[in-house]
């Protein structure tokens, strides 16, 4: 059953229509992993999905509902969004910008708990920057932020999380533990959408890749999909040196 699912869709602005015929589905505990080159569409895709921007025509469900019929905030109890950067205005403590994924399971008007507290936290500490909490969000460094961005993600106990390049600002080691999170949050049957310009990434945690370019989707399937020559075509590179790149690929 899919969790996420767009059907005809097409994306993009009043005056500028960015991807059309968009069919993608994300089932229920699974990594899907967009790959696609800059001004592809990927991050349009994505805050359409999420309801941020209205479709040009299609559908989009949630759940098996149509994403119009979702309240804001029920939406939030769903679904999750990590934005590809994230430089704020105000000076919030790293735990307050996580506290802030909490808001959806507050009632109006009311004030996070010791529990809601808690929750921050411990997710500052899944990933490794528990030692951030009472720092200023906007003095702490680009990796940081986008780590302090996944905790409050998580925070939210959605069981949809869409991630747009997670990974792209985070050193190697932080690379590594934000792709083990995603694998022990697949195991926890969570579902989650992300966009990677990282190939080796996909393949390290993904069920299935979905191959976006100029606004559509040209290829989607198993990992297997991802040959040096498939990825060579999207990117506009030369599929040998692809091969030499990314040796665990095969060619077509």
């Amino acid at each position: 059953m899919s969790v996420l699912e767009a059907r005809g869709l097409a994306m993009g602005y009043r005056q500028r229509a960015v991807g059309a015929d968009i069919d993608l589905a994300l089932g229920a505990g699974e990594v899907l992993c967009l790959l696609g080159p800059n001004g592809g569409g990927k991050t349009t895709l994505f805050r359409t999905l999420l309801g941020i921007l209205p479709p040009l025509a299609g559908t989009v469900r949630v759940a098996d509902r149509a994403l119009a019929d979702w309240s804001r905030q029920a939406l939030a109890t769903r679904l999750a969004y990590v934005p590809q950067s994230h430089a704020g205005l105000f000076a919030f403590s790293v735990e307050d910008v996580v506290l802030m994924g909490r808001t959806a399971r507050l009632a109006r008007f009311s004030t996070p708990s010791a529990h809601d507290r808690g929750v921050a936290r411990a997710c500052l500490a899944r990933l490794g920057v528990g030692h951030l909490a009472e720092r200023v969000y906007t003095e702490i460094s680009g990796g940081e932020r986008q780590l302090a961005l996944i905790a409050r993600a998580l925070a939210q106990e959605a069981r949809i999380l869409i991630l747009d390049e997670p990974t792209a600002s985070l050193d190697f080691g932080n690379q590594l533990r934000v792709l083990k999170e995603i694998d022990a949050l697949r195991r926890q049957g969570l579902s989650i959408l992300m966009s990677t310009h990282q190939p080796e990434h996909a393949l390290r945690v993904a069920d299935r890749i979905a191959l976006l370019k100029a606004g559509r989707i040209v290829g989607q399937g198993p990992r297997a999909l991802a040959t040096a020559d498939a990825l060579a075509d999207l990117y506009g590179a030369d599929p040998a040196d692809v091969a030499r790149s990314l040796p665990q690929l095969a060619t077509a």
